[in-house]
């Protein structure tokens, strides 16, 4: 494998950086758990932590130096010193920007940025060697870091960009310089730090800063705040918008969808240009995602027919909407994994993805839902009001937990009641006893309410994977 970064290549991109012995690192990181043999390992200092008490670690794991900026007792390997090893990351992403030919796409959103960036990076893996940030690495720490991994000889980078605070994305959009800048969507997500959806909708835009010239804003034509975007891609001198969405007036735009539980039939306009393609994941969110996705694939310069053959093999990941047969009784259930997250728009979502599922003979539809985090005062107005959409979905038995939720278990009819408990470990103990043969679950929250505990209940009360 060729060098990603050489040792001289690091010194000359790191303010005052000094080098124990030459290296050739084939990647970077700054988790310690995840080193590898070559890796570049980043001791950062976090609000719980300090990376230099795992340096020793990361180079006996076989990392080919670590960026230090201090003394390391014990530390056996390659060390690079520098005065501040976070400064030293953001100058190690912007110096692999710089020297990067790619064309770069940058994607952001209240709901459903993670799956469109997994989207592109499949599609445009298929067209040339693609750089995509991993997981969720979206932040501060995370986009630097994906930055850093962008090889030379890329042809193309995907960088996810998300924020919970205002003023965190525009200084993270300044280090991406990207030529297509996605927003998927604008909602009451981190509403509780932002205030309105209108300083959401501003610190979207704010994905805008900084991108290269010629650059071009893809935008959702059918959201309320389309014309605010606008005018903060303008504002940063981005004059090139597309919309996409299902308004008559967008460049992208869907013209028709059969939704199915494993699936979709999309017929789409991309610059007028007509565009049939089957979707790999079911929900109506993702076809519009894959709409924008197509819209961002024709902006960088790829082919679109090409990238849309590809979305018939994009699957929904575990903890976002992954489904899952499981062995269980005598029979089996589905399994609908979207604990990873939630918020208003996302649940309202998985709930029309569960509508449209069909349970075995003698099945029902089950919904575990946890608490909405960062929702601000107004959470419980936000968990009462998906009263309508839990109705909607065909809910047999609903199962909650966590203080929020109980604005919701008030509204819900007595029929549709399970339980409702103070947290997910308590809620755990109930469902899988309730299950039977046949059934479709759902199982939803936000990250800090840990339905993931759920999940893991309901796998280990079942037999294993049973396919499809």
């Amino acid at each position: 494998m060729s060098a990603l970064w050489t040792s001289d290549e690091v010194t000359a991109a790191l303010t005052a950086a000094s080098v124990s012995a030459p290296f050739d690192a084939t990647g970077v990181t700054f988790d310690s758990r995840a080193v590898g043999p070559g890796d570049l390992f980043f001791a950062l200092s976090g609000e719980t932590t300090d990376g230099h008490a795992f340096v020793a670690d990361a180079l006996a794991r076989g990392a080919a130096a670590a960026v230090v900026s201090r003394d390391v007792e014990g530390a056996r390997g390659t060390l690079v010193r520098v005065p501040d090893t976070m400064r030293a990351l953001v100058e190690l992403g912007r110096a692999a920007r710089r020297r990067s030919g790619a064309r770069i796409a940058s994607v952001t959103g209240s709901v459903g940025k993670t799956s469109t960036k997994d989207a592109l990076r499949a599609m445009l893996s298929a067209q040339g060697p693609t750089s995509a940030s991993v997981a969720s690495y979206n932040n501060h720490v995370g986009v630097p870091v994906s930055l850093a991994r962008l090889p030379r000889d890329a042809q193309y980078g995907v960088f996810e960009i998300g924020m919970n605070h205002p003023g965190e994305i525009e200084p993270l959009a300044r280090q991406v310089e990207a030529h297509v800048g996605l927003v998927t969507n604008v909602g009451p997500v981190h509403i509780g730090h932002m205030g309105s959806e209108e300083a959401i909708a501003d610190e979207k835009g704010c994905l805008f800063a900084g991108m290269v010239e010629g650059a071009v804003a893809v935008l959702n034509r059918d959201s309320r705040h389309y014309e605010r975007l606008v005018g903060k891609a303008r504002h940063f001198g981005v004059s090139r918008i597309v919309g996409f969405g299902r308004h008559e007036a967008a460049e992208a735009r869907l013209i028709s969808c059969d939704l199915q539980d494993s699936g979709s039939d999309v017929a789409a306009l991309i610059h007028g240009r007509r565009i049939e393609y089957r979707l790999g994941a079911a929900g109506e969110h993702w076809v519009l995602n894959s709409v924008a996705a197509l819209a961002v694939i024709d902006a960088i310069g790829a082919d679109v027919v090409k990238a849309s053959a590809v979305l018939a093999g994009v699957k929904a990941l575990p903890g976002r909407g992954a489904r899952r047969m499981l062995k269980f009784g005598n029979g089996t259930i589905e399994l609908l994994d979207e604990s990873y997250n939630a918020n208003p728009v996302s649940v309202r979502a998985m709930l029309a993805v569960l509508a449209q599922a069909e349970p075995q003979p003698g099945g029902r539809r089950i919904l575990a839902l946890g608490d909405m985090r960062e929702l601000g005062e107004g959470a419980d107005g936000y968990h009462a009001g998906l009263a309508d959409a839990v109705a909607a979905s065909g809910a047999a038995q609903v199962f909650l937990c966590g203080p929020h939720m109980k604005a919701l278990w008030e509204r819900l009819s007595p029929a549709q009641r399970g339980v409702h408990r103070a947290d997910s470990a308590a809620l755990a103990g109930d469902l899988p006893a309730v299950l039977r043969a046949g059934d479709v679950v759902a199982v939803k929250g936000s990250l800090g309410s840990k339905m993931k505990i759920v999940v893991d209940a309901i796998l280990a009360a079942s037999g294993g994977e049973a396919g499809r």
